[in-house]
């Protein structure tokens, strides 16, 4: 079973005001991630001025009268936070002007979200359009007459449209709360610009019961360890499911072992770089191209883990019916399976549920958060390739590298990529004065 994610959308809606109680009551589940944009300086002028704006937009006549004949300024004018204000001045951002009217504070909020919102771009993960993100904060052409006030219009006419009433830049429509969800967010956003949104995997995740299973079989253990089968196990989705547990419980688990073929993807190779399990890479040799001796070393490993080190349990991760015979060799040992939808078979499922073995899908953990290996398995590829840049194209050289690492990516992905990293390589001078190329990470 899987929940629908919440973390995109958690930093959206403080980007744009909502208000911190709603924050913390429809978004408690992303606590650490709020706890990040509170601590965080550029999120936070975001924050400020967006919310700045909407009390502008909502009180716009009552503000532009009080200046006008009473001559108040923001600061002096209840629906303005004047604690907000105060703290942008201090981060540098002038703010209080004197003898200005409504309109003119509109052009300077516009102004300065516009010229500060790319701050802000490193908060979402390189998978999402940044532009689509973008365009909700940013409004183009903010100088040319009529344009802020057709926004007014729009907004006023139409509050109940834009969600918890705070403005973003968009065409309003009755779609529901749209940052209710990652899910329903990112489909509202790809739909704006002509585009689709299909990777679930970003913003689906494991439910409590799943993960419940999980920790009850560490716990009830006396010692446990993951053996992975890499021929037939991605180690993305594995990490997606390691970043999605919970660190205390798989501090439990004394290693993981990943019995490798030379032929597969060199994303193992940096597992052991993003856990603090103990990680032991096995490489097998074939005998023959045509036939791997994974699955029989995997076996035999397993079986000596048993029976010399004390290891009882096991959390097999392989989507490979062959690993059934491993089972049965160890009767005493308990074992938990973690399998892949698309290359596991009924048969193999209904054999486990008859021995009373629990299994679930590591597709079901969400894999947004598994940008960081991705990118560095990417990034390792790319530099490979440094040497030889002159006269390659940079989009055809981005699809080599997702190639010969086997990350799996959509075509928006790689075009991405593509030009945060690859279009963006500078020549520098190194400490030693020689001339280096960077990737700008």
């Amino acid at each position: 079973m899987t929940v629908e994610t919440k973390e995109v959308v958690t930093t959206i809606s403080y980007l744009i005001g909502v208000r911190k109680d709603i924050l913390e009551l429809n978004f408690a589940e992303c606590k650490d991630t709020l706890d990040k944009l509170y601590a965080d300086r550029e999120a936070t002028v975001i924050r400020y001025l967006c919310k700045l704006r909407t009390a502008l937009l909502q009180h716009f006549k009552k503000t532009d009268n009080a200046m006008h004949y009473d001559l108040k300024n923001l600061t002096s004018l209840e629906w303005y936070d004047k604690d907000n204000i105060k703290q942008l001045e201090k981060w540098g951002f002038p703010i209080i002007q004197a003898n200005y009217r409504a309109e003119k504070y509109m052009y300077d909020f516009t102004k300065l979200i516009n010229e500060n919102i790319d701050n802000c771009s490193r908060l979402f993960y390189d998978w999402i359009v940044w532009e689509y993100i973008r365009d909700l904060f940013f409004i183009p052409k903010y100088q040319k007459s009529g344009v802020l006030k057709d926004e007014f219009n729009k907004y006023m006419g139409n509050i109940q449209h834009y969600p918890f009433q705070m403005f973003i830049h968009w065409q309003p429509a009755d779609r529901g709360n749209i940052i209710y969800t990652d899910r329903k967010f990112l489909k509202v956003i790809y739909e704006m610009h002509g585009d689709t949104f299909t990777d679930f995997t970003k913003y689906r995740d494991a439910d409590d019961e799943t993960r419940n299973n999980i920790y009850e079989f560490i716990d009830s253990s006396e010692k446990t360890a993951i053996a992975v089968d890499c021929e037939n196990s991605n180690p993305f989705k594995l990490y997606s499911v390691l970043k999605g547990l919970n660190q205390d419980e798989l501090a439990k688990i004394e290693k993981i072992t990943l019995y490798d073929d030379p032929n597969t993807t060199a994303g193992w190779d940096w597992l052991s770089k993003f856990t603090q399990i103990p990680v032991e890479h096995i490489e097998i040799d074939r005998v023959t191209d045509r036939k791997s001796l994974v699955d029989v070393r995997m076996t035999a490993s397993v079986v000596t883990d048993f029976y010399r080190d004390g290891i009882t349990s096991f959390i097999i991760v392989s989507s490979d019916s062959d690993f059934w015979g491993l089972i049965e060799s160890l009767p005493k040992a308990h074992f938990l399976v973690m399998y892949e939808y698309e290359k596991c078979g009924t048969a193999i499922k209904s054999a486990l549920t008859q021995h009373g073995i629990y299994y679930c899908a590591i597709d079901d953990f969400c894999s947004a958060a598994t940008e960081d290996m991705k990118r560095a398995v990417l990034f390792a590829e790319l530099e490979k390739h440094l040497p030889t840049l002159y006269g390659e194209s940079p989009l055809e050289l981005t699809q080599k590298i997702y190639e010969a690492t086997r990350v799996t990516a959509t075509k928006k992905e790689m075009e991405n990529f593509c030009n945060r990293y690859v279009k963006t390589l500078r020549l520098r001078l190194n400490s030693e004065g020689k001339f280096v190329i960077e990737i700008q990470k």
